[in-house]
């Protein structure tokens, strides 16, 4: 049983393809500047974590009612390190940036040394201490590049044999555009981009492309059925994205509300990784029919107009032909 809205749905999506151009287009760019905004203001282009900057993360619990203004005092005020709260409300963590493994310890004391001769803060345990190094950190960037750009070469040839060579293209173009609007807000809202934020990212990955070959499959059913090859491009991907419309309504939501159940009830733990998720589902579910759809049917139109031309050899026959 559908939703009334979806009863004999007939949205024209593709009409409105230049609009939703701006629009990744203009969040693409506030992206990139964020980015380079960053890179003054941080030191990179993205919020980096301890996972791939190196350094000691120092995770303590303090009493109840201590805050992050009374340990940043503490640790030195505005030449503090970072200090953010995890999981419960007395639970921080201290990331300080150390070159060598050795000095992790040394770090760590310094700080319970200084919180302990603070009057403000009470008495607090120092639940871990954790070390990366920044050689292990610069691996693990680009590691975690390599494993993007090895999805995307690995859905261009699934979808070339399993459509063809255009969808795939298509299909990698929305996916290339969910990941550039995904950094773009995690620059812009300086969310730390940990080992979790990766694994969401290439989450959001596998979610985008799997609304974009539901959407792709019916392109390919209502092309082979009897006159669709001679159908008008924009009117059969219209009428396919909305036989899909409900799935993709229905599957985007519930996979919503379970994700902001864990924002909620999840804790600080995984809520990066959930924030991240929850905005993939969104770009996912707008790119497979904005971004998706209109680079199909771009692609379409070039591919129509490269086999229309006429060959080397039929232009010279043509030219022999005596009027």
């Amino acid at each position: 049983m559908q939703f009334w809205i979806f009863k004999d749905a007939d949205f024209q999506f593709l009409q409105s393809r230049r609009k939703a151009y701006w629009v990744s287009g203009s969040i693409v760019g506030l992206g990139v500047i964020a980015m380079v905004v960053n890179v003054f203001g941080l030191g990179s282009w993205l919020n980096y974590g301890v996972d791939f900057t190196g350094g000691t993360l120092v995770h303590i619990e303090a009493v109840e009612g201590t805050t992050e203004a009374e340990i940043r005092e503490a640790l030195g005020g505005a030449e503090a390190p970072r200090i953010t709260r995890f999981g419960a409300d007395n639970e921080f963590t201290i990331r300080v940036p150390v070159p060598e493994e050795g000095e992790a310890e040394a770090v760590a004391g310094e700080i319970r040394s200084a919180l302990e001769a603070s009057p403000a803060i009470g008495d607090f345990d120092v639940v871990r201490t954790e070390f990366v190094g920044p050689t292990i950190g610069a691996e693990l960037q680009q590691r975690a590049a390599f494993a993007i750009l090895f999805s995307f070469l690995l859905t261009l040839i699934y979808l070339a044999f399993r459509f063809e060579f255009r969808f795939g293209l298509a299909a990698v173009i929305a996916t290339v555009h969910d990941i550039l609007v995904t950094l773009g807000f995690l620059a812009i809202f300086r969310v730390e981009i940990s080992l979790p934020t990766v694994a969401a990212v290439l989450t959001i990955i596998g979610y985008s492309l799997n609304d974009t070959i539901v959407v792709f499959d019916r392109i390919r059913e209502n092309l082979n059925k009897k006159g669709g090859r001679r159908e008008d491009p924009v009117t059969l991907i219209n009428r396919s994205i909305n036989e899909v419309l409900p799935r993709t309504v229905i599957t985007s939501g519930t996979t919503l509300a379970v994700l902001m159940a864990l924002l909620i009830l999840g804790g600080a733990v995984i809520r990066d990784f959930t924030i991240v998720l929850i905005l993939g589902v969104v770009i996912g579910t707008y790119s497979s029919i904005w971004v998706a759809s209109p680079a199909l049917l771009e692609i379409q139109k070039r591919w129509d107009k490269k086999e229309k031309k006429p060959s080397r050899e039929e232009r010279r026959k043509k030219k022999a032909v005596p009027v």
